[in-house]
C-alpha cells in the first residue's frame, strides 16, 4: 500500500474521529439533559469524558493490538501537545488573570498525574500500584467537577430542568438517537484507521510506532481541543480554553494510561525512549505551565513563548530518537 493512500486513511481517521466526536458529544448531552440531568453536571462528567474518546480509542486499540509503544506515545503526546501546542498559544494570544480557587486543586491534580505516569516510566511499566493511583486521582477529578457544578446551581448558575417545555418528540428521539450511535461509530472506526495506518506509516518512513504515536497520532486526536481553544480565544475566553485543556489532560493520563494496560492484560511496558524523553517532556511542560500561574494568579505571554520553545525542542528531539 503507497504512502498516498495511507496518509489519505490516516486523514480519514482523524476526520471521523473529530466530526464522530461532535455528534456524539452532542447527542449524549442532549440524552442527559432531556431526562433531566442539569446541564452543568452534563458538562462536568459526560462532555468532560467524551472530549478524551478520541484519544481514549486510539489508545486502548493500540493496547490490545500489542502496540504499547503507540498507546502510552499517544497519552503523553497527547498532554504534551495540548500544554506546549494548544494551551501555549491560547497563552500567547490573550494572558488572562485567573481565580487561584478555580484551577488550583485542577492543577495538582495534572501534576500529581504527570508525575506518577514519570516516574512509573522511570520503572519500566505502568503496573497495578501507578494505575491504582491515577484511578483515584481521575475520581477525585470526577467528584471536584460535580461538586463545583452543584455549588454553581446553587448560587444561582445555569443548569436548572426548564431546558424543554415538554416531552420531545418521537422523531427528535430517533434523530438524537442515531446521531448517538453515528457519532460513536465514526470515533471507533476512525481510531481503528488512525491505529492501523499510523503503524503502516511508521513502517514505510522507517520510525517507530512511539514516534508516529506521540507526534502526528497525538495531534490528530487533539484537534477537538485545539477546536475549543481556536474559538474560546476568538470569543476572548482565554480561561475558558485552559480550563478545558487541563480537564482533558487529567483524563489522558488518569484514565487513558491504567485502561490501557488493562486492554494490554498486563503491565503496561514504557520503553526507554518514553521514559527518558516523552514522560519527563509532559511534566516540564506542566510544571512551566501551572506552577508560575497558580504563583501569580494569572497566565504570562512569557510562558506561551516558553511552552512552545519546549514542544518545538520536544519534537526535535523526538525526531531524532
Amino acid at each position: 500500500m503507497g504512502l498516498a493512500l495511507m496518509l489519505a486513511i490516516f486523514l480519514a481517521g482523524i476526520i471521523l474521529i473529530v466530526k464522530g466526536g461532535d455528534y456524539f458529544v452532542d447527542a449524549a448531552s442532549w440524552i442527559a439533559e432531556v431526562s433531566g440531568v442539569p446541564k452543568l453536571i452534563v458538562g462536568a462528567t459526560i462532555v468532560s469524558l467524551a472530549t478524551t474518546l478520541p484519544e481514549m480509542l486510539v489508545s486502548l486499540m493500540a493496547a490490545a493490538q500489542g502496540k504499547v509503544d503507540m498507546a502510552v506515545g499517544n497519552a503523553a503526546g497527547s498532554v504534551t501537545a495540548n500544554i506546549g501546542l494548544i494551551m501555549a498559544l491560547s497563552v500567547l494570544c490573550m494572558p488572562v488573570a485567573i481565580l487561584r480557587g478555580d484551577y488550583l486543586l485542577k492543577s495538582a491534580l495534572m501534576l500529581a498525574a504527570a508525575g506518577i505516569v514519570a516516574w512509573a516510566g522511570g520503572r519500566g511499566a505502568v503496573g497495578l500500584r501507578p494505575s491504582l493511583l491515577l484511578l483515584g486521582i481521575f475520581g477525585a477529578f470526577l467528584f471536584e467537577n460535580v461538586r463545583c457544578a452543584r455549588r454553581s446551581m446553587r448560587y444561582g448558575g445555569a443548569g436548572g430542568f426548564g431546558l424543554f417545555s415538554g416531552p420531545p418528540r418521537k422523531r427528535e428521539i430517533l434523530f438524537y438517537c442515531a446521531k448517538f450511535t453515528a457519532g460513536a461509530a465514526a470515533v471507533v472506526l476512525g481510531a481503528d484507521l488512525l491505529v492501523d495506518s499510523g503503524s503502516a506509516l511508521a513502517r514505510l518512513v522507517g520510525v517507530s510506532e512511539r514516534v508516529v504515536g506521540v507526534t502526528i497520532v497525538a495531534v490528530g486526536t487533539s484537534l477537538p481541543e485545539l477546536v475549543t481553544t481556536v474559538t474560546a480565544v476568538a470569543k476572548r475566553q482565554s480561561a475558558l480554553s485552559v480550563g478545558n485543556i487541563l480537564g482533558a489532560n487529567i483524563l489522558d493520563l488518569t484514565l487513558i494510561l491504567p485502561m490501557s494496560a488493562l486492554a494490554a492484560g498486563k503491565a503496561l511496558p514504557v520503553s526507554a525512549a518514553s521514559a527518558r524523553l516523552d514522560l519527563p517532556a509532559c511534566l516540564l511542560a506542566g510544571c512551566v505551565a501551572l506552577l508560575p500561574a497558580m504563583a501569580a494568579a494569572r497566565f504570562r505571554r512569557w510562558q506561551g513563548v516558553a511552552l512552545l520553545a519546549i514542544y518545538a525542542a520536544y519534537l526535535v528531539l523526538t525526531c531524532r530518537t
